[in-house]
């Protein structure tokens, strides 16, 4: 995912025009007296793939759904879960079945904001059944089998994708699989407004679960009517939320309005969420703040200086609030798949060698890194674990303060470094490789600093570590596209990475490094060591996965697996999520706050404010929102 919006507070204020004392002067009084409409307008510079919110989790797509769908729970501004259109909830003792009461009167609108259908029990059981399918090919349907483990879910998915199997090959399959039905997957609904999740082991956590696409309902009739085109346009989708899709020009314009029926609409300031299309949007947008045309700019680290050295902009500029949903982190590429320029062979023996990854890691200046997103107070953007502190608590302390991690120091150590890479040179030399070792490091140039940040690696690795040792290769990669023809496919030796949770516990934070997923494939790697090592954190994943009821002990066994990671190198903690500078007619601690699902990208609670918070107001609202944050949690 890119980066997020929140949003804003405060009012516009009618201004008075006094022209004489003529019938004519006085309608022109009460027409400037009206409120203006408060519309929030912004530029974006890559377009969604499809508005089925079932099938995808990638940030474009989840920024337009989390505003125009809403989910049975619904969060504060502090992070404490809320009733959404769900009123109310319970679960049995050992958590593995929770039963929802469905807010009634809701309505499914379409993106006119006529009424189609009410929103009942039925339409979770439909998403469940929908996302399930292999035939529909959803991206997040692994929600259902990997965090909450519910009923069935995983034999459903089998069963149809065996189906497909069969048709495709115009035969019967030489294995049988047990014919599954879509009733047996444990979603039902009791009646019309009584909705009940069975689950295959407790699941403490399962509320964090809810806020995501894939448990996102759907109207059965309407998803029948509209087919393989459900989710094409906005008009082929149905709407529950906050806000209507009411326009939707692919590359041209997206415009969200208002919900008239929404359920919870005294909550919703903004009337209209303007969004234009323009593929040099980060290039731009700075100006068309200043000009009055845009009510958000994100700003790169070259326009941020001319901001800041600017007595006109200077206090138009603050960072936005602390997103610890995300954490980014350094991977290497354990069975790489790019082309033989790049000598992927050479890179295998390289990469299976501790010592070359402690050395490359240990050359990463994380805070100098870290200053091209924020040069004012890089430090607390550092993350020193993969789980970012503050992300889950267990037993009144936080996770990474566990005796495992509590430990773990700052991997930035140039004289380390070179003796890591000394004794790497001496070991790959006997091993048949040859230097300067490649190293391919590609990035998506539409993401605003990280090209400068590719490049800044590229200098302090090649300085410490000698470019007769390692020749680190920069590539811009097409925006479209990025992460399935680059991560996903292997196309990279060494490059940074992020993790979204999917729900409040450090299990999520295993995910990226188990067997299947497309991010480091050490589970492909050939080579012994690596097999060895991926075998014993398995196990530890596995051990801490297993228990429950006891989080103590559950939390224990997750931070021993996470610093057998770090120990071993297999990835670098980085930072959470590295949103630049902004200048927003949004405060941003007025929005939702969670630290998983798509929370953060609603606009719901926010107001617009008549211009931008300087520096200044930020670190005081910052403060404040702590505050009172802590205090709400206890």
């Amino acid at each position: 995912m890119q980066k997020k919006l929140k949003s804003i507070s405060a009012c516009f204020f009618a201004v008075l025009l006094f022209a004489g004392c003529s019938k004519e002067s006085e309608e022109i009084v009460i027409q400037e007296n009206k409120e203006p409409e408060s519309i929030y307008r912004m530029y974006y510079s890559t377009e969604v793939a499809t508005l089925n919110y079932l099938t995808t989790n990638t940030y474009n797509e989840t920024y337009l759904s989390a505003n125009v769908i809403d989910c049975l729970i619904d969060y504060d501004s502090y992070g404490n879960v809320m009733p959404g259109l769900a009123e109310s909830w319970t679960y049995n003792d050992d958590m593995t079945e929770w039963t929802f009461q469905i807010r009634q009167g809701v309505q499914w609108v379409d993106y006119e904001g006529n009424p189609y259908a009410e929103v009942t029990a039925d339409d979770w059981v439909t998403a469940a059944e929908y996302v399930n399918n292999a035939e529909n090919k959803s991206d997040c349907q692994y929600m259902y089998t990997s965090g909450s483990i519910v009923h069935g879910a995983a034999e459903y998915y089998a069963y149809t994708e065996s189906l497909m199997s069969q048709k495709k090959l115009e035969k019967e399959e030489t294995e049988t699989i047990p014919e599954i039905h879509p009733e047996d997957i444990g979603v039902r609904a009791e009646d019309t407004y009584t909705l009940v999740y069975t689950l295959d082991q407790p699941c403490p956590f399962f509320l964090s679960v809810l806020s995501y696409p894939s448990y996102m309902p759907v109207n059965r009739q309407f998803l029948k009517e509209t087919g393989s085109m459900f989710g094409a346009d906005n008009k082929n989708l149905l709407y529950n939320g906050a806000y209507l899709l009411s326009d939707f020009r692919t590359q041209e314009k997206q415009i969200m309005t208002k919900n008239p029926t929404y359920w919870d609409a005294d909550h919703v300031f903004i009337e209209r969420i303007e969004r234009e299309y323009n593929p040099e949007a980060f290039m731009v947008q700075g100006d068309l703040f200043l000009s009055g045309k845009v009510d958000f700019a994100e700003l790169n680290a070259e326009q941020l200086k001319i901001w800041m050295s600017d007595e006109e902009t200077k206090d138009l500029v603050h960072p936005d609030r602390p997103d610890i949903s995300y954490s980014h982190f350094y991977t290497f590429n354990f069975n790489p798949l790019f082309g033989k320029e790049y000598e992927p062979e050479n890179w295998k023996k390289a990469v299976a060698n501790e010592n070359f990854r402690h050395a490359l890691i240990s050359a990463l200046d994380k805070v100098s890194l870290l200053s091209i997103y924020d040069p004012y107070n890089p430090e607390h953007l550092v993350n020193r674990t993969i789980t970012p502190k503050e992300f889950t608590f267990a037993a009144g302390m936080d996770y990474t303060q566990y005796d495992a991690l509590k430990d773990v120091s700052d991997s930035y150590d140039p004289a380390q470094a070179k003796a890591f890479r000394d004794a790497a040179k001496e070991e790959l030399t006997q091993a048949g490789v040859t230097f300067p070792i490649k190293v391919l490091m590609p990035y998506n140039p539409s993401v605003i600093n990280w090209e400068a940040e590719t490049l800044a690696a590229e200098q302090m690795l090649e300085t410490t570590l000698g470019s007769d040792f390692i020749d680190i290769i920069p590539e811009a990669e097409p925006e479209t596209g990025f992460l399935a023809g680059v991560r996903r496919s292997g196309k990279y030796a060494f490059m940074k990475c992020n993790w979204g949770a999917d729900y409040a516990d450090p299990q999520t934070y295993t995910e990226p490094f188990l067997s299947g997923h497309d991010y480091i494939f050490w589970d492909l790697s050939t080579d012994k060591t690596i097999q060895q090592l991926f075998k014993e954190w398995s196990e530890k994943a596995a051990a801490a996965s297993a228990v429950y009821g006891d989080e103590l002990k559950r939390y224990t066994l997750f931070s021993e697996a996470e610093r057998f990671l770090i120990d071993h190198a297999i990835a670098a903690p980085f930072a959470i999520e590295t949103d630049s500078y902004i200048a927003s007619r949004i405060n941003p601690f007025e929005a939702e706050y969670a630290s998983i699902g798509i929370v953060m990208q609603r606009f719901k609670y926010c107001r617009l404010n008549t211009t931008s918070m300087s520096m200044e107001e930020y670190n005081k609202a910052y403060a404040q929102w702590q505050a009172n944050r802590n205090f709400s949690l206890k």
